[in-house]
């Protein structure tokens, strides 16, 4: 731990050590906020075998919550345009029928145009 920042530049914290009004964008997220444009004002520094080529350390950068802002709503546009994205993700090249599922990028089209061959069963 290193609440005054003199190791890696910004306090740091054991997982679970921050304090209280430190939160990660994810938190901040889920109270209907964003960091607003505000520095990181501290990280959460832990292990982790995914990160093993640098150095097994993985971070959580902190902001404060007290300088956080309301989150801004996305607009009709915005909506239309992602349900467009994610209709364009569910319809098949090969049918053009909407699968009610996104279609699997390594076979290309809807499990009912696949052939045996793509899904493996011949």
């Amino acid at each position: 731990m290193d609440p005054a920042g003199d190791r890696w530049g910004v306090p740091t914290w054991s997982w679970g050590q921050a304090p209280a009004h430190l939160l990660t964008r994810a938190q901040l997220r889920d109270r209907g906020l964003c960091p607003g444009g505000q520095p990181v004002a501290g990280q959460i520094l832990w292990r982790s075998r995914r990160a093993a080529r640098d150095g097994w350390t993985r971070a959580a950068y902190l902001y404060d919550v007290r300088l956080a802002k309301p989150r801004r709503p996305a607009t009709p546009a915005q909506l239309r345009a992602l349900a467009k994205a994610l209709a364009a993700r569910r319809t098949c090249p090969r049918c053009g029928r909407d699968a009610g599922y996104v279609l699997p990028q390594r076979i290309g089209a809807c499990l009912t145009c696949a052939d045996p061959w793509e899904l493996g069963r011949a």
